[in-house]
């Protein structure tokens, strides 16, 4: 590299970094916001319970759909086995993915009622 690309590359690396120097630039000061009220727990178990209710019914319908993908291909396989052995595990998977979706609701609402001591109240 001769002395001229060398020159180059310093001072381009130094006018990089005091760009905010030269430029006469200044940081704002961060100041606490002024309005506002706090989040309380209330509000975060009510944004946990909406996002496990929107993943669990993303979920069962996506199990749906393999299980309408998978009948769609077995009804199509024409007597192919390997089609219709690929059928048939689709089918299973979506019916396997579409129990653990519904379990995990069903752990995730016993969870909510123990943690919030509604559980076991008559």
């Amino acid at each position: 590299m001769n002395k001229i690309q060398k020159f180059a590359y310093v001072s381009l690396t130094v006018t990089a970094l005091l760009m905010p120097v030269l430029v006469l630039a200044a940081l704002p000061t961060p100041t606490p916001p002024l309005t506002g009220s706090p989040v309380t727990l209330s509000e975060i178990e009510t944004r946990i319970t909406q996002v496990a209710q929107f993943l669990i019914i993303v979920g069962v319908i996506l199990a749906v759909v393999f299980i309408v993908w998978g009948g769609i291909t077995y009804m199509f396989a024409g007597g192919d086995e390997t089609k219709a052995g690929a059928a048939k595990t689709r089918i299973f998977n979506g019916i396997i993915g579409a129990a653990v979706v519904l379990a995990v609701g069903v752990i995730l609402q016993t969870l909510s009622g123990l943690i919030a001591r509604s559980f076991f109240n008559v």
